[in-house]
């Protein structure tokens, strides 16, 4: 180790090293871009000027969709600089950085998952509570605690990645930097490094998927016994979004951190990593807003205040929870 040069900086190894497909690569990402911020900012905007969206639901709704942008803008807009670069290189304090709002806005998705599963409970299974479980000063409390354990999370990692010595293979072989690509290119040992993701973030990982499912399980009892089957059906719509969400991400989450025997199949990460910081972040909006009811209904109120074109046959607006007109 004495002889080897410590390094500086990194160079990303991107997601193509041919010229001809720069510019496609470039296009199609920035288009998936843009579409991400408009969607995520339609998303919020509707939540934040239309009145019947201001419940609690939607408070952490907009939040999700906030993230989202956040975590799209921490790593595309680098993947679109470096088309257009050759070297491609990237500092190592920059590198780290990166490291450090991923992680925290991946660990606070994951909590922000769980605070919403625990909404969605109140509401069907004590809605008679609801407005007194969960006031404003209450979310407001959720919101910043998650945020808050969420940075707190990311700084452990960051602190003990910094003790890291890098050396030899200066190359990164994904867009980003992240964890195990950092492991990869360390001439340090890395079995702290290693013991804190297993560890850490299993705690924290495990107790948010289990206080994302757990609440399901009263859900689904709650939903087996309403007669219904309208109230039933709106019920399973808000549901079933959330836990689209919440398998794809885990999913995800799974695959990049814990495996015990990282492979070097680089194309399997790369076409991973992608998926979940590219296009699920664009999923997200689109999951829940096609599914719901309520959201429909603004964006349409939103366009007829637009368009001079009025829709007298335009669908009138649903409850969402067991007839309970607003929550």
């Amino acid at each position: 180790m004495e002889n080897q040069t410590v390094l500086k900086e990194f160079f990303l190894a991107g997601l193509s090293d041919l010229p001809s497909l720069q510019l496609p690569l470039f296009l199609f990402f920035l288009l998936i871009y843009l579409l991400t911020l408009l969607w995520n900012l339609l998303i919020i905007s509707l939540i934040v000027t239309d009145s019947r969206l201001h419940v609690p639901m939607y408070f952490f709704l907009g939040n999700l969709a906030s993230l989202d942008l956040c975590c799209s803008s921490v790593t595309v807009p680098r993947m679109l600089f470096d088309f257009h670069t050759k070297t491609k290189k990237i500092t190592i304090n920059s590198c780290i950085t990166q490291v450090f709002f991923f992680m925290s806005f991946g660990m606070l998705e994951a909590f922000l998952l769980a605070v919403m599963s625990y909404d969605r409970y109140t509401a069907i299974c004590q809605p008679l509570h609801y407005i007194q479980i969960m006031s404003w000063k209450v979310c407001v409390q959720l919101a910043l605690g998650v945020l808050v354990l969420s940075f707190i999370y990311s700084l452990v990692h960051t602190l003990y990645v910094f003790k890291l010595t890098f050396c030899g293979s200066a190359i990164i072989e994904s867009f980003f930097c992240d964890l195990p690509q950092l492991f990869q290119v360390s001439c340090s040992d890395t079995f702290i490094n290693i013991l804190l993701v297993f560890l850490l973030g299993g705690v924290f990982a495990g107790v948010s998927l289990i206080m994302t499912f757990l609440p399901y399980v009263s859900i689904i009892k709650t939903v087996l016994n309403l007669q219904a089957k309208g109230s039933r059906s709106k019920v399973f719509s808000t549901c079933t979004s959330h836990l689209t969400v919440v398998f794809i991400y885990y999913g995800c989450g799974v695959f990049n951190y814990f495996r015990p025997n990282p492979s070097h199949h680089f194309t399997i990460d790369k076409v991973v990593s992608i998926f979940y910081t590219v296009i699920l972040p664009l999923l997200n909006p689109l999951i829940y807003s096609l599914r719901n009811q309520d959201l429909r209904t603004a964006l349409q109120d939103a366009l007829r205040k637009v368009s001079p074109i009025s829709t007298k046959n335009s669908s009138k607006r649903n409850p969402l929870f067991l007839d309970i007109k607003k929550i």
